[in-house]
Formats: C-alpha cells, sequence, structure tokens
C-alpha cells in the first residue's frame, strides 16, 4: 500500500515523476495517478473526475495530493477535497507554480497580455490548444481567442532545445511575440516533499 497518493493532471506527469526521482521516492512512499491534461479545455468536469478517484481509492493512502492548482473550476475543486481530506497544489494553476507566485505576478504586471505555455503545451500545442480550441477547423477564430494577447511566454521546465523551438514555432502561428523563461520545477519540488515528510521521519 502506498503512504502517499498524488492524483495528478496529466499535463504534470512527467515533472511529478522527474521530482518524485529526484526526492527519491518508492512507489512505496508514492504512488502517481493522473488524469487527461485534456480535461483543461472542460474544467468544469475537472472536480468531478478527481471526485471518482477519490471514492475509488478511499482509504488506500495515509495522504492524499491532488496535483491541480484551482484550475478554474470555480471552487469547486476545492469543495470535493474537503469531502476527501485531501489537498492540492498552493496556486490557482501551474504557471504560478512553476514560475513562483512572486516572478509570475511580476511578468503578468510586465505585460497582462502574456499567454504560458510549459513545457508540456509545448509539446503537445497543436493537439490541446490549436486543434483544441477548433482553430485548425476554424482558423477565423484566432482573433477572437487571441486578439487581447501580445506574447507567448514559455517557462521551460528543462533545456530542452526542441521544446523551446515548438514554443516559439506556436508563437508564430498565433501571432505573438516569443518570451522563454527556464523556470524548472518552481515550487512542485517543495509541495511534493511537503507532502510526504511526515511519513518520512
Amino acid at each position: 500500500m502506498g503512504r502517499c497518493l498524488v492524483l495528478a493532471c496529466g499535463a504534470l506527469a512527467q515533472e511529478v515523476l522527474a521530482v518524485k526521482a529526484a526526492l527519491g521516492l518508492s512507489d512505496a512512499e508514492m504512488t502517481v495517478q493522473c488524469l487527461p491534461a485534456e480535461l483543461h479545455n472542460r474544467p468544469a468536469a475537472i472536480a468531478p473526475r478527481v471526485g471518482d478517484v477519490l471514492v475509488a481509492r478511499r482509504g488506500e493512502f495515509d495522504r492524499v495530493l491532488v496535483a491541480y492548482g484551482e484550475c478554474g473550476t470555480g471552487g469547486a475543486l476545492d469543495a470535493v477535497l474537503a469531502q476527501y481530506d485531501a489537498t492540492r497544489l498552493p496556486h490557482a494553476h501551474c504557471y504560478a507554480l512553476f514560475a513562483g507566485a512572486d516572478r509570475f505576478e511580476a511578468i503578468i504586471a510586465e505585460d497582462i497580455g502574456s499567454f504560458f505555455v510549459t513545457d508540456f503545451l509545448a509539446r503537445h500545442f497543436d493537439r490541446l490548444v490549436w486543434q483544441g480550441l477548433g482553430l485548425d477547423r476554424h482558423p477565423h477564430l484566432l482573433p477572437v481567442y487571441f486578439g487581447h494577447y501580445r506574447r507567448l511566454v514559455h517557462l521551460a521546465q528543462s533545456n530542452d532545445v526542441d521544446l523551446r523551438a515548438r514554443a516559439e514555432a506556436a508563437a508564430q502561428k498565433l501571432g505573438l511575440a516569443f518570451v522563454h523563461l527556464p523556470v524548472g520545477h518552481g515550487d512542485l519540488t517543495a509541495a511534493l516533499a511537503t507532502v510526504t515528510e511526515d511519513d518520512r521521519v
């Protein structure tokens, strides 16, 4: 039986597993389960899907961390977590998680018209953004979705030059300026370390 369950957004899967390995946590100490990243295109579905997993796995773990932010659920996710004694990541979304709250606010203050992508979104931009928003079928909607943005900010978790190129190509596709900011795993490391530290005493 694993002591801690991390129920993660699929967009964070690679980073959660990387941090787990860096912390030296075994599968017995931390079990990672992911929900589809596509749920972010339907935030109203996040809380019910999380609730379904928490019901199905009730009693298996000492602690549960749901690796989502608030993610546009309008408080519904927090209401579900309160029912099952689970916690979530300490930010509204993964962009603030990776950048850190202060740096994220500084980026927004510099230009509120910033559209953010992580390494995951750079890798899956066409599927999740371009096709996910229907821009492949209805390109005339581009100014409706992105008309108020001026730049695409790539919050990079890695030094992968291919992902940087993909992020820059996404910016060009959207007609936005490109900014590359290496931020690493940000506050994710501390969040995963904290959720297991009591069990490792």
